[in-house]
């Protein structure tokens, strides 16, 4: 009954992980990442779709992202879509493909990134540790079938899976960050 729950645990876990590392993968570190265009949404024929589903993405050189959309009428919603984005980045359209060049990144921006990583990374541990908070519950519910000391063996294996997640949450946090830093 409690490996279940373990097991249920670790699930969530991660998938909070896995959220986290999507989440990282958007942000731009001064190298060109198609990744970093997995939120934007273009308007294609009336709805909302993700601009990797309107055209192929990219990297010829570090700096450069280039999207080549699947049909050239998709160029100025992709383009609108990126000008309106948080990138922050002047798409050039130049009537086949858009080219979007990647700026250096400053030492402020790099600091600022890094407190975005690390509030992700925050994220991250208070969804694992309300995963956690729900399972303990869960195994406190059930001391009519349980012994206190089964209860207490099975606290201690949820905070034990605990522990290994936010280790590996702070170990990304820690490599996105040093990522950021290299000039």
């Amino acid at each position: 009954m409690i490996k279940d729950l373990v097991v249920h645990l670790e699930e969530k876990m991660s998938k909070s992980i896995k959220n986290l590392e999507a989440e990282l993968a958007t942000l731009k570190a001064g190298r060109a990442n198609p990744t970093m265009l997995d939120r934007i949404e273009v308007e294609y024929y009336g709805s909302m779709v993700p601009i990797s589903q309107v055209g192929s993405i990219s990297a010829p050189e570090p700096r450069i992202l280039m999207i080549t959309p699947w049909e050239k009428s998709a160029l100025k919603a992709i383009e609108k879509a990126i000008n309106t984005s948080d990138l922050n980045i002047n798409p050039n359209n130049d009537g086949s493909v858009i080219r979007l060049i990647i700026p250096e990144l400053t030492e402020e921006t790099r600091k600022n990134l890094v407190k975005v990583v690390n509030k992700k990374g925050e994220e991250a541990k208070i969804a694992i540790r309300n995963v956690r908070r729900d399972t303990i519950d869960k195994i406190k519910a059930m001391k009519k079938e349980l012994s206190e000391d089964e209860i207490k063996k099975g606290e201690e294996d949820v905070q034990k899976k605990v522990d290994e997640y936010i280790k590996r949450v702070d170990k990304i946090v820690t490599d996105k960050e040093k990522e950021i830093m290299k000039v």
